[in-house]
């Protein structure tokens, strides 16, 4: 008994099992149902080692009512109900076995779990029967397990039937108005609850964030007096989920000046953040903070450095990192394939679907996502058709309207705009936006006015206020030289009051992240910036480089047009890099917008003249300014 109780591990238990059988002590129930107890009572151990739990189980010839609970408390926290639910009925036919409320109550929330509802609402009139209607342990269980169901308001006739409800009650009951996003119910409940916990408090601020309501969620938080890990996981995942990314990683700092220790699900948070501001230093220090704190890498944290890596623009960490993974999920998978294909390596994300596929993982929708960028950024037409194909052909995947418009801007980029056409008019369901703005974007690329302005009037009935889509039709009419339609563009855009979103580039020096906008002059050293941008133009124009102004839709003259170019955001981040990091290191610079043609051939003259690579995301890709070539070979 006493080496049962200080044993530490499997191994150990394994030892002393087989100890009881070399000394017969295998017929003593009492060491039976310790070892038993034990076995469960290390959560390490829970769902491992749950065969070798119900074959020493199976063995005990008259197992009481300790033994049967201590089983279906195991297959409950192994996410096992229907195991949970076949040993209960087997406890209620065995003879001398008392059922009690714990049995009850566990078996209720097995149910709960797996949507069982004919076998919940039975269990429920059997604990009516059996007595145990008033029940605090069950009308709790009960509460969840109707929650579960997607019936709150009978959980709330459950709830509202306790005499004396205690916090645990009251927290589950809460728990349940926020597991079907009844908010304003939840805070309501929340509201006259007379005795709140933490949990209680963690129960709200998740359900805020999990909805979008981060400024409810901040609230709460900020008026909570004690916080823990999940109070702040919580708070981050909601600036990371609705992109204040920023912010995310402030109260990340703010975690750690608490002493607050996180873990692995904070941890994925925090690099969903830097992913997204593409602020590559911050991620590698919370990498280096991860092994230096020996947290565990999981597939879901490994997942999350190989997406950051790739959406900070080094794709060589993630390859790293990913094939360090010693377990993949399919969602490892896809974060690899859709990084390469970002980055303009087609071939080899293509590689990687295929030895995912022979290494057993069947892919899902992101996966195809990934595999049709891969085929678009590198205008792989046929092949693009045949994974759009095998998706419902093979794998039985229905196409989402994401995979239709990856498919239209494959056919788009490669010129095939009657075949992107007529692959819209059998769509199974209406375009979006995304559709017909991939269709015009390919219109601007192979000058067709007639479909550019077809796409046009769809986008406009869709979304009449996106400056993006007038900006392409006038750069269509300006390319097929029909002015009087590019004035008629502009006096739309005056005359509908239609607002430009500013272009804004951000860039990563010394862990802090510089956001610039076109023309700005607020930074700190802007009379630096401004003169470092007036040197790389002027040798710009000396290595050969001619503006394309007919990108201007302003109606100003030549020389301001000029001007508007080259105060564009990238180039000023670029100015603001180059001055303050050393000769020869990377410039990472991430876009909120499609880089113009004006600043794509730009950059390919700067990466020459200053000798470095520079790399920037916009909305669509990666572009590796090397030398003077960009990755993307100009199929953008």
């Amino acid at each position: 008994m006493s080496l049962i109780q200080h044993s530490t591990n499997h191994i150990h238990l394994l030892q002393i099992h087989a100890l009881i059988l070399k000394t017969s002590l295998d017929v003593d129930i009492v060491v039976l149902t310790k070892l038993l107890g034990k076995m469960f009572s290390q959560s390490t151990l829970i769902g491992y080692d749950l065969s070798y739990a119900r074959k020493l189980f199976d063995i005990i010839p008259q197992p009481d009512t300790f033994m049967f609970n201590t089983m279906i408390r195991g297959y409950l926290k192994s996410n096992k109900p229907e195991d949970c639910l076949s040993l209960f009925m087997r406890m209620c036919r065995q003879d001398g076995v008392c059922i009690d409320s714990f049995s009850l109550s566990v078996v209720l929330q097995s149910c709960g779990r797996s949507v069982d509802c004919k076998n919940g609402k039975y269990l429920h009139a059997q604990s009516l029967k059996l007595g145990f209607g008033s029940d605090l342990f069950v009308q709790t269980a009960l509460i969840e397990m109707y929650g579960r169901f997607g019936l709150v308001e009978v959980s709330r006739k459950v709830f509202d039937e306790i005499k004396d409800p205690d916090c645990i009650s009251c927290n589950v009951m809460l728990a349940e108005y926020v597991r079907v996003r009844e908010m304003g119910l939840a805070r309501e409940f929340f509201d006259k609850m007379s005795d709140r916990d933490l949990v209680s408090w963690n129960t709200m601020i998740h359900g805020y964030a999990s909805t979008g309501d981060v400024e409810s969620a901040q609230d709460l938080f900020d008026t909570s007096t004690r916080k823990d890990v999940v109070s702040w996981t919580s708070m981050i995942a909601a600036c990371a989920k609705s992109r204040c990314s920023s912010n995310a990683l402030k109260l990340f700092h703010e975690m750690q000046l608490s002493n607050v220790v996180p873990d692995q699900v904070t941890m994925v948070s925090v690099l969903c953040a830097c992913g997204d501001i593409g602020a590559l230093g911050m991620g590698k220090t919370i990498h280096e903070y991860i092994k230096r704190s020996s947290i565990e890498l999981d597939i879901r944290l490994s997942t999350s450095l190989v997406d950051m890596y790739a959406k900070c623009g080094d794709i060589d960490n993630a390859v790293s990192c990913f094939k360090q993974m010693r377990k993949k999920d399919v969602f490892a998978w896809s974060a690899m394939i859709m990084g390469l294909a970002n980055h303009g390596y087609g071939e080899a994300a293509l590689d990687l679907f295929s030895k995912m596929i022979s290494e057993g993982t069947k892919p899902n929708d992101i996966t195809f996502i990934g595999v049709l960028t891969a085929c678009s950024h590198i205008g792989l037409v046929d092949k693009g058709w045949t994974y759009f194909n095998a998706m419902s052909d093979v794998y039985g995947i229905p196409p989402k309207i994401e995979h239709y418009g990856n498919m239209i801007d494959i056919l788009g980029r490669a010129g095939r705009l009657q075949e992107a056409r007529e692959l819209i008019r059998s769509m199974p369901f209406k375009p979006d936006a995304v559709i017909w703005r991939a269709l015009l974007g390919a219109c601007k690329i192979y000058r067709n006015v007639e479909l550019a302005e077809e796409a046009m009037v769809k986008l406009v009935a869709i979304e009449p206020d996106v400056d993006g889509n007038f900006v392409l039709l006038s750069n269509v009419y300006s390319q097929a030289k029909q002015w009087h339609k590019v004035v008629n563009v502009r006096r739309i855009i005056k005359n509908n009051k239609i607002h430009r979103i500013p272009g804004s580039s951000s860039i990563e020096v010394g862990n802090v992240i510089v956001e610039f906008i076109a023309g700005d002059k607020s930074h700190l050293q802007s009379d630096q910036i401004y003169k470092m941008l007036s040197e790389i133009m002027h040798r710009l124009k000396e290595a050969g480089y001619e503006p394309l102004t007919t990108s201007v839709l302003q109606d100003v003259d030549e020389k301001e047009k000029e001007t508007l170019l080259a105060h564009h955001s990238e180039k000023l981040a670029i100015a603001f890099g180059i001055l303050n990091t050393a000769p020869g290191v990377p410039i990472r610079i991430v876009k909120n917008l499609r880089v113009c043609d004006d600043c794509h051939s730009a950059i390919k003259i700067i990466s020459i003249i200053y000798n470095r690579k520079i790399i920037i995301r916009d909305r669509n890709r990666f572009h590796h300014f090397v030398a003077g070539t960009c990755s993307c070979k100009d199929y953008w």
